[in-house]
């Protein structure tokens, strides 16, 4: 027995986000869509966030370029254009505990993560910063992530695990996923564990340092 939260970074994209949808649906399954705002700015891309909010999802921010991980950035302006501007693009999309997710340049978890303007921003603005403690790395491995995803279940009594729904062919096997949890018991949440969010509604919830280049 196990609890997984759910999540998908990096996009919407129309050739994928609709199958997701699709088999979460089938399965009365909710989770959190952390979106790119370049790709929320692309024809069709507001509609898939849409639709994934009235099917009950959450829309996070994922930042704007999903390029360079923000504590390796130094613009002065770079967490308003990064987060800011992806914010006003999501709109009244966004949940109220407005969902941030710095972009980790592979999963990995450090000071690279974001420099002390994000983190003010992130507090006055009054964000909530998700991080993740499973990363099966589907947008890797396609073909292989169903195994190493039911492995870092099976670790912990709570994974918040993260996904992609980019269009490598890596989504084809959700349902086999899906089946397999269900198969071993795992129940699906919505909500987050307590220490993958280091920061509520502004307030800092947990230990941030080691994830803020000073």
């Amino acid at each position: 027995m196990f609890d997984l939260t759910l999540s998908f970074d990096n996009g919407p994209d129309p050739s994928v986000t609709p199958g997701v949808l699709d088999e979460l649906a089938r399965r009365q399954i909710r989770t959190t869509f952390f979106v790119i705002g370049e790709k929320l700015a692309l024809p069709g891309g507001r509609a898939l966030a849409e639709r994934a909010k009235a099917e009950g999802h959450a829309i996070g921010n994922h930042t704007w370029t999903h390029s360079i991980p923000l504590g390796r950035r130094s613009e002065p302006d770079v967490a308003e254009v990064e987060i800011g501007r992806t914010q006003a693009l999501i709109g009244d999309l966004a949940h109220p505990d407005r969902y941030f997710r710095p972009f980790g340049g592979g999963g990995v978890l450090g000071p690279h993560l974001m420099n002390e303007p994000v983190l003010r921003f992130l507090q006055a603005g009054g964000y909530t910063c998700v991080l993740w403690n499973s990363i099966p790395r589907d947008f890797a491995d396609p073909e292989g992530w169903v195994e190493t995803a039911l492995a870092q279940c099976e670790s912990q009594p709570w994974t918040l695990m993260v996904l992609h729904d980019l269009p490598n062919g890596a989504m084809a096997h959700l349902p086999r996923f899906l089946d397999a949890v269900a198969a071993r018991g795992g129940r699906i949440r919505q909500d987050f564990p307590p220490d993958c969010v280091p920061i509520r509604r502004g307030a800092v919830t947990g230990d941030v340092e080691p994830l803020v280049t000073r």
